[in-house]
């Protein structure tokens, strides 16, 4: 018995006697996008950075389930890694909050079709089946569902159809080369008879030749022939992959997900990482944060502060010019330079040469007085 298996053990009874309104369904893309190099190694560059980010609850109790185990099958790792990537590749993710009284666990599904049933008294439920057939029947209220590319359906993301022709057009390349240089490499000479000979002589000096000839142990390279026949060798022409088509195609790829292939390769710069995070990564975490704290009825936030993109000369640079007027603690400044938190780290540091705004007035005016009295004691006042 797999995971969905045993937490779906027992389906949630059909509404009975309910007039539908609503209705919207949802068929997953059938892999063939996912199934390309290309985009998944784009895809998998937004998972892997988006699975940093770090949750933050008013509960205690679901805080740290996001924080080390949200189900007892994955950790918060997994769970943001899998629901990334569902949201990149389908266009919709999905996750199952169990409760109990409280939130109990987090688990991310991957329906391979989704109904949304909507009844007269207002509850709204999902219907999904999975790639094994089975089906299950869940409240809307206990789903968090994220969509991308929102526009035209009521309930869901828009499919990936623009992508299509550029994942077929991939899969052919990939293809043609293949063929090409199997092709290229298929028929190495022609064995050319003198005179005339039957086909299944033919055959036969040419598996004898081959067998000779074609394999390891023919160490010097050499043949020999008499003159019943032949060899011509065929000229062998190296197949060069159209490096530049595929270039174009995967860079269509990564544009259609928002993303720079300088990403894909982790060959980026500060600036650009911020560029990714800012047009990816924080859109994703935002509209995380604002269905999960919908959904389980209490604010919870997923943060950036595990995501070090910045150079250590920057970091130290940072350290330099925050740390004499004490916003940052000594945890905070460690956590920058990736150092583990110590004992009183939470303390914050401040330079004496810089003072609040109202103990600097109160200093001017001190030395005012004392200015002035000064001056009266100098002129016999």
């Amino acid at each position: 018995m797999n995971a969905l298996q045993k937490l779906f053990r027992r389906k949630e009874p059909e509404p009975q006697g309910i007039t539908l309104e609503i209705q919207s369904g949802f068929t997953a893309f059938g892999g063939t996008a996912y199934g390309n190099a290309a985009f998944r190694s784009a895809v998998d560059a937004i998972a892997r950075h988006a699975a940093k980010l770090k949750a933050h609850a008013q509960d205690s109790g679901i805080e740290n389930l996001l924080s080390g185990s949200p189900n007892p099958y994955m950790t918060t790792y997994d769970l943001l890694y899998k629901t990334a990537t569902a949201y990149f590749t389908t266009n919709n993710a999905f996750i199952l909050i169990q409760r109990s009284r409280n939130v109990t666990a987090f688990y991310p599904l991957t329906p391979a079709s989704v109904e949304f049933i909507g009844t007269q008294d207002g509850t709204l439920y999902t219907k999904m089946m999975f790639s094994d057939g089975k089906e299950v029947l869940l409240p809307y209220a206990d789903i968090i569902h994220l969509r991308r590319h929102y526009s035209t359906n009521e309930l869901l993301g828009s499919d990936n159809a623009p992508l299509y022709p550029l994942i077929e057009t991939a899969h052919t390349l990939t293809e043609a080369t293949g063929a090409a240089v199997k092709n290229a490499t298929n028929i190495r000479g022609v064995l050319k008879f003198t005179s005339l000979v039957n086909p299944a002589q033919v055959k036969a000096e040419k598996d004898q030749f081959v067998k000779d000839y074609f394999n390891l142990s023919n160490t010097g390279g050499i043949a020999a022939t008499d003159q019943r026949f032949e060899f011509v060798p065929t000229a062998q022409t190296a197949y060069n992959v159209p490096q530049e088509q595929a270039e174009a195609i995967n860079r269509q790829i990564c544009a259609y997900l928002g993303l720079s292939p300088k990403i894909v390769s982790a060959e980026y710069t500060e600036d650009e990482f911020a560029a990714f995070y800012e047009s990816l990564i924080e859109p994703f975490a935002i509209q995380m944060s604002l269905e999960y704290s919908r959904k389980c009825g209490g604010e919870i936030t997923f943060t950036a502060e595990r995501l070090e993109f910045s150079s250590a000369a920057t970091r130290i640079s940072l350290l330099r010019e925050l740390l004499p007027f004490g916003v940052i603690s000594i945890n905070e400044s460690r956590k920058l330079l990736a150092l583990p938190e110590v004992p009183d780290g939470d303390r914050r540091l401040q330079s004496l040469n810089y003072v609040t705004a109202d103990k600097a007035d109160a200093y001017q005016f001190e030395e005012s007085e004392v200015q002035e009295n000064e001056t009266d004691t100098d002129t016999g006042v």
